[in-house]
């Protein structure tokens, strides 16, 4: 990946940052505790989960991961604990501070728009709100995800056996009975989401 192509890849993950900022503003406290569409957390504890990620850096990953026993769930939880504040708005502008962060753990750089995608779906989508994406990010996030198993965060065996072919992109990938939806749709069906 060249600098370019990096440079453009953290321009759309800045972006998404700071339009689910915009996004969350103004939130009651009723809509900051709607289960988000992570398991078992809210939309408050899914924007403390962004700004740990968002935090964490390649070195500091190792530490954390050695910390939690090798385990990622409790690795997270840890991170939301840490991330979450008691005021939701706290929580929010901590978001906004970090939008703007290049850090990342020893992932390949576009699991960040994968991350700033799913994750902003997850809020929104349980709050109702719409957002649009930049259709060639969520691509390659999609191509990563359809690449990396499950066990690392991504969704190959959920997209194996499957033709997943894109309404708004020239994307028409995999062997099996056709998945015709949006790219943001076979985005989060490959993440996992329903």
């Amino acid at each position: 990946m060249n600098k370019s192509q990096k440079a453009a890849i953290w321009d759309a993950v800045h972006r998404e940052r700071l339009a689910l900022a915009e996004d969350l503003e103004g939130l009651d406290q009723t809509q900051w505790d709607t289960p988000s569409l992570s398991e078992g957390w809210s939309v408050h504890d899914l924007l403390a989960h962004l700004i740990d990620a968002a935090k964490t850096t390649r070195s500091g990953f190792a530490w954390r991961m050695a910390q939690a026993r090798f385990d990622f769930d409790a690795d997270n939880e840890i991170g939301v604990q840490r991330e979450r504040r008691e005021v939701s708005q706290d929580t929010l502008a901590e978001w906004r501070r970090v939008a703007h962060y290049t850090a990342t753990p020893p992932a390949p750089l576009s699991s960040r728009l994968v991350e700033a995608f799913v994750h902003g779906e997850d809020i929104r989508r349980p709050l109702g709100i719409a957002a649009d994406y930049p259709i060639d990010h969520v691509v390659t996030a999609l191509k990563l995800q359809r690449g990396t198993s499950v066990k690392m965060g991504g969704g190959k065996e959920i997209a194996q056996g499957r033709r997943l072919v894109a309404t708004d992109a020239d994307l028409d990938v995999g062997q099996g009975p056709q998945m015709r939806a949006r790219s943001i749709d076979l985005l989060m069906m490959v993440s996992g989401r329903a």
